[in-house]
C-alpha cells in the first residue's frame, strides 16, 4: 500500500472482513465497550471472528490497566481474553524508555499500575516522587481521581530537565456519562508549567504499531477503531486497513471531513461490520471533483459547496459511504469543508 495516496472512498470487500484478514487490532474504548459495559452486539460479533479463527488483539491507549485486568474485565463481559492478547500504550512507553535507560533506571510514574507493570516488565524502576533522582518521567492516563498533586511532581521533574515520555496524548476518552479529559489534556498541563515536550509512544505512533506487531506476530492486520486520529491515523501510518465503527468519539460529520490520513478503508455502524462484505462505491459521474458516487441505493455529490444525498437505500450506513466518497474526492488532499447537514439528515445522523 503506497502510504501517501489520496483514500477516496471505503474500499469495498466482496467476502466478510474477519476472512480476509488474520488479526483485529481492536481499540476498546468506544469499539468493544464504553463506561466500562459492552457496547451493543460487540461481544456476539467477536466470539463468531474468534470461533471462525480470526486471532483478537485489543490494542489500547489507555495506560492505567495491566493487561491482566483488561483481559479479566473482557472475559467478564462475555469475550474471553488472555494478558498476551492485550496491548497497552503503557507496554509501547515503557519499551521506548528503556531503548534510552541503561536497567534498573528510576522512572517517576505519573499514572496508574499499568505503567508500573510495564515499567518493571522492562527492567526499569518505578519511582514516586520528583525528590527520588528520576532518570526520566513517564505520564500516562491516571484514572478520574489522579491527585493534582503527581502533576506537581512530573513539573517539578520535567523542568529540572529530566527526560519526559508520554504513553499517549488522547485529549478525551469515551465514557459512559459522556466524553472525558483523557491523559493528553494532562500532559498540556505539565507542558504549559515546564515548555517542555514529551517522547511519546502510543496511536498513531509508530512505537505502538511496532509494539503490537512484535506481540501479535500479524501478517494481516485490520486496525479497528473509533478515533480518526490514534486509530484511523495509526494504521495509515504503519500502512495496514482500518475499520471505523461509529460507536464511540467519531461521529458522520467529522469522518466526512478526515484528511487523507484520517480516511479508514472501511466504515461501519458497530462491530457486526467485521462480520461482512463491505460493499464498493461505484463512480456515478466521474471521479473528478463534483462527481456522484453510489452505493446500496444511496448517491452522493459536492455541489454548490454542500453534500447532496438522493436515492433511498435500505441501509443508512451504504448512504454515508457514498458521501464520504463524494466529499473525500471533492477535497482531494485537503479537508472537506463541504456542507453535510441536510445530507446526515437523511440518514439520521
Amino acid at each position: 500500500m503506497n502510504q501517501t495516496a489520496v483514500r477516496t472512498r471505503p474500499e469495498g470487500s466482496q467476502r466478510p472482513l474477519n476472512e480476509v484478514y488474520d488479526t483485529a487490532l481492536l481499540d476498546l474504548d468506544g469499539v468493544v465497550y464504553a463506561g466500562g459495559e459492552a457496547i451493543d452486539h460487540a461481544v456476539e460479533a467477536l466470539g463468531t471472528a474468534r470461533d471462525d479463527g480470526m486471532r483478537l488483539a485489543y490494542v489500547t491507549n489507555n495506560a492505567l490497566r495491566t493487561p491482566q485486568a483488561v483481559a479479566e474485565h473482557l472475559t467478564r463481559l462475555g469475550v474471553p481474553a488472555e494478558p498476551d492478547d492485550v496491548i497497552t500504550s503503557a507496554q509501547a512507553v515503557a519499551r521506548l524508555i528503556a531503548e534510552q535507560l541503561p536497567s534498573g533506571a528510576r522512572v517517576l510514574v505519573i499514572g496508574g499500575e499499568g505503567l508500573r507493570v510495564a515499567l518493571r516488565e522492562r527492567g526499569l524502576t518505578p519511582v514516586e516522587s520528583a525528590d527520588d533522582d528520576p532518570a526520566a518521567v513517564v505520564q500516562g492516563y491516571g484514572g478520574p481521581d489522579l491527585p493534582w498533586s503527581r502533576l506537581m511532581e512530573a513539573g517539578f521533574a520535567v523542568g529540572r530537565g529530566v527526560p519526559w515520555f508520554a504513553s499517549n496524548t488522547d485529549l478525551t476518552i469515551p465514557s459512559g456519562r459522556g466524553i472525558a479529559p483523557g491523559n493528553g489534556a494532562a500532559v498540556e498541563v505539565v507542558r504549559i508549567v515546564t515548555g517542555a515536550s514529551p517522547q511519546v509512544a502510543g496511536k498513531p505512533l509508530p512505537p505502538m504499531h511496532r509494539e503490537t506487531i512484535l506481540r501479535t506476530g500479524a501478517r494481516r492486520p485490520l486496525v479497528i477503531g473509533d478515533r480518526l486520529d490514534t486509530d484511523i491515523e495509526g494504521a495509515y501510518a504503519g500502512e495496514v486497513d482500518s475499520l471505523l465503527v461509529l460507536t464511540g468519539v467519531t461521529d458522520a460529520a467529522q469522518l466526512l471531513a478526515a484528511g487523507p490520513e484520517h480516511r479508514p478503508t472501511y466504515v461501519d455502524r458497530d462491530l457486526r461490520g467485521l462480520l461482512g462484505s463491505q460493499p464498493a462505491v461505484e463512480s456515478a459521474g466521474g471521479a473528478e471533483a463534483g462527481g456522484a458516487f453510489r452505493c446500496g441505493g444511496w448517491t452522493a455529490r459536492v455541489r454548490d459547496g454542500a453534500l447532496l444525498l438522493e436515492g433511498e437505500g435500505e441501509e443508512p450506513v451504504d448512504g454515508l459511504r457514498a458521501l464520504c466518497a463524494a466529499a473525500w474526492t471533492a477535497a482531494g488532499d485537503g479537508v472537506s469543508s463541504a456542507g453535510t447537514g441536510k445530507a446526515l439528515a437523511r440518514l439520521g445522523w
